[in-house]
């Protein structure tokens, strides 16, 4: 990235010191980096070796490189206030972020930790699962360069995996669709992202689940949407309509409602639905983990039982395969495909061709569902250790139950304390969990820990509640319990 210039009166020799030595101080070129050889740095910068030699020597006895017998020239290691760091240069005369961009910018989110896997919600078993498979999979499909996977051409989806996801969808969730519905996309956020652009004008209200998934909050919010709260409790949804605005779009979690993971009961799906078609507002029917339901059979999905072409359904393969795979889909109505289609294509929102043609395989020769059986007995006993785990080491602190689904459940807190403060004080502990009380963003939250089991081992969870009863030692005896009133 360096450049030079020609017509300047500073020599080259000086403008290469200059331009090295502040890429060294701004941390861009970081400690323990090796420079490129001379000759090849001068041939890239079309200058004499001289020159690079000059500099480099002159970086050398100033103390900003160092050169290490037989293995060339290194960027040295400065005392920590000698770097400036890059985001505190002085950027007073930048232009602002938009709107837009200042609101998504400044939303929470929750996300994963290297080396923090217990306890974040949602993260599935990595270490079962059949890499080898996905491997071959993928090495059948880089063989042949093929025109279909390395163009632009299926920017909904490769069709092979659009006709895999419907045929699953059909079969295992009720949902009455075929292959031209189903835009593939790169996972959860974008389809919400995708949806907000789509679906909701600035200052349109929402109704939106409280508490409820965060990425979907920050969607909407980021489009501008006036947020109404849907209250869900234990007892399920409160679709009392009279008392809030018309709706424009309604968001809903109804197969393992996120995060309290109850299931929303058939006659307030039909109920829902009349209120949809009443207010002439669409129903964003998020199904990210429905596959992972232990006792009873699964509700058909809502969009099944939708008549009037309204409800759009959403899914992962996030919590089903691995989080980075970054394959989610959205199921449209027919007269929306086409739409949805350009958005996608201006966006950039789809994923590559590659791995959705491995993923069809994936699912299309059997791999995909006998990998869900496994799993599903899997979260159903390490659900059952879990609990039995917290309940004999964290009882005093915590109440927590089993589910019918789902892979997380909600603790709550049987002392007053804020669930940030010992978010905090389990961060020093090394373990992560998302707060309950970020759910939440009308009503005064409730406090709680949303704790993760699926994708850790009885050792890693172990350790983890170890840690866990840690925290709340800590947050004991700092005085949190005492000093923090509980709300909600």
């Amino acid at each position: 990235m360096l450049v030079l210039d020609r017509e300047a009166s500073v020599p080259m020799h000086r403008q290469l010191y200059e331009k090295l030595r502040s890429e060294i101080l701004a941390g861009r070129l970081k400690a323990d980096t090796r420079l490129p050889p001379t000759r090849l740095m001068a041939e890239d910068l079309g200058v004499s070796r001289n020159t690079v030699i000059s500099t480099y020597d002159a970086l050398l006895a100033e103390g900003y490189l160092e050169s290490r017998s037989g293995s060339g020239t290194w960027v040295a290691t400065l005392p920590a206030d000698a770097v400036t760091a890059r985001n505190a240069l002085d950027k007073t005369g930048a232009p602002s972020l938009s709107s837009r961009g200042s609101r998504m910018a400044n939303e929470p989110r929750d996300r994963t930790i290297p080396g923090h896997i217990a306890f974040h919600p949602g993260y599935p078993e990595i270490k079962s699962f059949p890499f080898s498979t996905w491997a071959r999979l993928l090495k059948r499909h880089t063989r042949y360069s093929q025109e279909d996977l390395y163009g632009y051409h299926w920017v909904t989806g490769h069709p092979r995996l659009k006709t895999a996801i419907a045929e699953y969808l059909q079969a295992s969730r009720g949902v009455d669709c075929g292959p031209e519905q189903v835009i593939v996309v790169n996972g959860t956020q974008a389809a919400l992202d995708i949806l907000a652009r789509v679906l909701v004008d600035e200052g349109d209200v929402c109704w939106m689940e409280e508490p409820g998934y965060i990425g979907a909050q920050n969607a909407l919010l980021s489009a501008g949407a006036r947020l109404v709260p849907l209250p869900v409790g234990r007892d399920g949804w409160s679709l009392d309509d009279e008392a809030r605005p018309a709706p424009r779009l309604i968001f809903v979690t109804p197969s393992c409602q996120w995060p309290l993971g109850c299931v929303m009961r058939m006659e307030d799906r039909l109920r829902l639905l009349q209120i949809a078609e009443r207010h002439d507002a669409w129903i964003v029917e998020d199904d990210y983990d429905s596959e992972y339901r232990f006792r009873g059979r699964p509700i058909p999905a809502m969009q099944g039982l939708d008549k009037s072409g309204r409800v759009i359904y959403m899914g992962t393969f996030a919590k089903t395969l691995f989080p980075s795979l970054r394959i989610g889909f959205v199921v449209v109505p027919p007269h929306l495909a086409d739409g949805f289609k350009r958005v996608a294509s201006n966006t950039g929102h789809y994923p590559s061709l590659l791995l959705q043609a491995a993923l069809a395989d994936f699912i299309s020769e059997g791999y995909f569902a006998t990998h869900l059986r496994r799993m599903r007995r899997l979260y159903a006993e390490r659900q059952k250790v879990f609990v039995s785990m917290c309940h004999r080491s964290l009882n005093r602190w915590l109440s927590i139950e089993e589910s019918d689904a789902g892979m997380q459940l909600v603790g709550r807190f049987t002392q007053a304390v804020e669930d940030e403060t010992l978010w905090a004080a389990a961060q020093k502990q090394g373990v992560n969990f998302s707060p309950l009380s970020r759910q939440f963003f009308s009503s005064p939250p409730e406090q709680g820990a949303i704790l993760g089991y699926a994708g850790i081992d009885l050792k890693a969870m172990r350790e983890g509640i170890a840690c866990l009863r840690a925290a709340f030692i800590d947050a004991e005896n700092s005085g949190a319990f005492e000093k923090q009133p509980t709300s909600g």
